[in-house]
């Protein structure tokens, strides 16, 4: 097995050496289960503010299985996986954090479910929970959110991840700004797996990820990759017409019964019941239109090729 290891990198001048000496250190090697003879580091330095990109640079410059991508500005955490993503040159790719969260000595943990042709994505999960109670809560709804968007196991999903390089064909012509990693895998593949891993506190610094800018990735995920917010609008407007066709035939009859005496209320009444009900009726359709037309712009795969034995050898 050949392996490219993906790190976003921000404001981590303090913790991307030994992330990376870790990683060298680790995940190189073979045993009865697992053997891996080439490998590389691509640190994605995104937009970072400080002397990352310049630590990166002496690494790759003493390292030959370093190589650094450089980003023009910060465009978050799952745009520069992304990147790194595309440009990894390996069968099988990892991607982890910078901060010393996800250790380098779990990394061959994930790979082992890939070596035994188990699956083709395999999340590392924290055996224990590493964050405060509000942030573990954002993180659950963040999940949550994934499960809406039509990710299996999404109460699995971590940032540390293993996967097979042939995925990204699914999405290699993604150009959304506001992509969910998670959500583009779940284009690909349902070989999904999961093995728990030790985790650690953050080294150095903050998360990057507060409880407003999970909140925020989650609305981006349900509204990006979902159509169930336009569905809701398509019930509801089935509901309210079915509600105004009984409103409608309720006021008739009780006007037929006698039981309505204000001149014109029955004429009233059933002209707002019915055209209520036929407005959010029409939104519905609209609605459904709407998501068939969102759907097609998500760049989502009609197909990925596994396998073909037919294929002609390369030149």
């Amino acid at each position: 097995m050949n392996v490219s290891v993906v790190i976003p990198c921000y404001r981590s001048a303090d913790t991307i050496s030994s992330v990376v000496e870790g990683v060298l250190g680790h995940v190189p090697g073979a045993d009865d289960e697992l053997d891996v003879r080439d490998m590389e580091v691509v640190l994605v330095i995104d937009g970072s503010p400080d002397d990352t990109a310049s630590v990166a640079r002496q690494l790759a410059e003493s390292r030959p299985q370093v190589r650094v991508i450089e980003l023009a500005r910060n465009y978050g955490q799952h745009n520069a996986l992304l990147a790194g993503i595309l440009c990894a040159r390996h069968e099988v790719i990892v991607t982890m954090d910078d901060d010393l969260q996800h250790r380098p000595d779990q990394v061959r943990s994930l790979l082992l479910p890939i070596a035994a042709d188990e699956a083709d994505l395999v999340y590392g999960v924290a055996r224990e929970e590493e964050h405060g109670l509000l942030r573990s809560a954002a993180s659950r709804a963040t999940k949550r959110m994934l499960q809406v968007s039509g990710v299996p196991r999404a109460e699995d999903v971590s940032a540390f991840r293993a996967m097979r390089a042939r995925l990204r064909d699914g999405f290699s012509d993604v150009r959304d700004p506001y992509i969910s990693l998670d959500v583009l895998l779940s284009w690909t593949t349902t070989a999904v797996a999961a093995v728990p891993v030790a985790m650690e506190q953050r080294a150095a610094g903050r998360s990057g990820y507060t409880l407003r800018s999970l909140v925020r990735h989650a609305m981006n995920m349900v509204t990006g990759y979902s159509n169930v917010p336009l569905r809701i609008v398509t019930w509801l407007g089935m509901i309210t017409a079915c509600i105004g066709v009984v409103l409608g035939v309720v006021v008739i009859v009780k006007f037929a019964v006698g039981d309505t005496t204000v001149a014109g209320f029955t004429t009233i009444a059933a002209m707002v019941a019915l055209f209520s009900g036929a407005q959010m009726l029409s939104l519905g359709v609209i609605g459904e239109y709407l998501g068939r037309m969102h759907t097609r712009s998500m760049g989502r795969p009609a197909f990925v090729v596994k396998a073909d034995t037919g294929a002609p050898e390369p030149s």
